[in-house]
């Protein structure tokens, strides 16, 4: 046994900075009640722990998470759930319960980044150049917890729960993927959490409708006359439109957008000739665009679009504007259903406290859980694991990010409880 878990009823009667109070392990019948006694139970966490370690040394990109696919098949294997594999290449989805409606799916996304990790740990990642710095490594720890609480009280379950273990999060691809594959087919609601340092331990959050911006990219190519810069009247300037481009680009977010609407339009990449004295026939460049809601989110991609090529127009060159393709995922905005918010709300309650369940602000950060939400009512909830002592004060994607591994039964206890809490016709927590 873990010594810390001995420790930790007392810690959280002396230290303060502690935000949750531990339940107490007794012997109620209640099912929330057994739901928090198996997530905190001290094997359980041992073995999320254990996982999340497992796939931590060995992080697979999008796409190629055969290994980490491997072990989730391994671990469900040993739980005795039956699951379909291979789903959108990697994807592994389970299923628990009745196999009777209502159908309700909780996901987690299992790739990991191209970064090369700096933490110095027992378990930093083996392979150069990648790492698990988004949390992703944890996110499936938590939810195989989830499936083995659920697997163990599934004689209780009123529904069939699709447990789905996502790949390629990061390339914005894999829930499209999926979906494509019928992994939400019958399914009535979603629900998903990712791990943040936005809030302290044991303190989470979500908020009703528009949550997290939609995020795309564009890359734009003007296309004029190249020449000698010393007789410029004998060439078409490309660099000349692109750049006045880029300047109008900024216009539609400070002239044309609400204000109180926030907005984003970045061009991060300019690539144009190779000498100085010569004008080149072309310029490309490349940008982000994000809203917060999908009737801006939209506008704003046709205005980027418009602005480019009346830009290159006017200086007497043409433009193509690309949007799509693998290296310009576009994900739309994440807009929480309300219904399921609340449920998702009086959940976290249950198993955090009234007073450790905030109301988020929206973000301008991504996730591809979008594509799921524009399919089915669900939500997204943060999940707050910043502890100063543990090392976890680093933003995701970042080469020291560090994920506190106490943060795990509540995870694992959310999930479960808004499986077995949710009601096709009903905005109230009955578990």
């Amino acid at each position: 046994m873990d010594p810390f878990l001995l420790l930790l009823p007392l810690l959280s009667t002396f230290i303060p900075s502690l935000a949750f109070q531990i339940p107490t392990h007794n012997q109620s019948s209640s099912l929330k009640q057994q739901i928090l006694d198996l997530a905190y139970d001290p094997i359980t966490l041992n073995w999320m722990k254990r996982v999340r370690r497992e796939i931590h040394e060995f992080p697979e990109l999008a796409y190629e998470e055969f290994n980490t696919s491997a072990l989730i098949r391994r671990e469900l294997d040993h739980l005795g759930v039956t699951y379909r594999w291979p789903v959108a290449r990697t994807g592994v989805v389970a299923q628990i319960g009745s196999g009777s409606p209502p159908f309700v799916a909780l996901r987690a996304d299992m790739d990991a980044l191209p970064i090369q990790e700096l933490v110095d740990w027992e378990h930093k990642s083996k392979i150069d150049g990648k790492m698990h710095a988004c949390a992703h490594d944890a996110h499936v720890a938590m939810l195989l917890g989830a499936a083995k609480i659920l697997q163990q009280l599934r004689e209780r379950l009123k529904a069939t729960v699709l447990v789905i273990f996502q790949p390629a999060e990061e390339s914005g691809t894999g829930a499209k993927h999926m979906i494509q594959e019928g992994v939400l087919d019958n399914v009535e609601a979603i629900f998903g959490l990712h791990l943040v340092i936005e809030y302290p331990l044991g303190v989470v959050a979500s908020r009703p409708g528009d949550f997290l911006a939609g995020c795309g990219g564009f890359k734009a190519k003007i296309t004029g006359k190249g020449g000698n810069a010393g007789f410029p009247q004998y060439s078409i300037d490309s660099v000349l439109a692109a750049s006045t481009s880029v300047i109008s680009l900024q216009n539609i977010v400070s002239r044309e957008a609400d204000p109180l609407d926030s907005q984003v339009v970045s061009v991060a990449r300019v690539e144009a000739g190779s000498a100085h004295n010569l004008i080149p026939e072309s310029t490309t460049f490349a940008g982000t665009f994000r809203a917060l809601s999908k009737k801006s989110f939209y506008a704003i991609r046709k205005r980027i679009e418009e602005v480019i090529v009346g830009q290159a127009a006017v200086h007497r060159c043409s433009a193509k504007v690309k949007f799509d393709g693998n290296e310009l995922p576009t994900i739309p905005p994440t807009t929480n259903d309300e219904r399921i918010y609340e449920i998702v709300r009086q959940v976290s309650s249950e198993i955090v406290g009234e007073e450790n369940t905030r109301l988020a602000p929206k973000f301008t950060g991504s996730e591809d859980f979008a594509f799921f939400l524009e399919k089915v009512p669900g939500t997204l909830l943060l999940v707050g694991m910043r502890n100063d002592k543990s090392g976890t004060m680093y933003s995701p994607h970042n080469p020291y990010f560090v994920v506190d591994e106490d943060v795990f039964p509540i995870g694992a206890a959310i999930h479960a409880a808004f499986a077995f809490s949710y009601n096709s016709h009903s905005t109230t927590s009955h578990f």
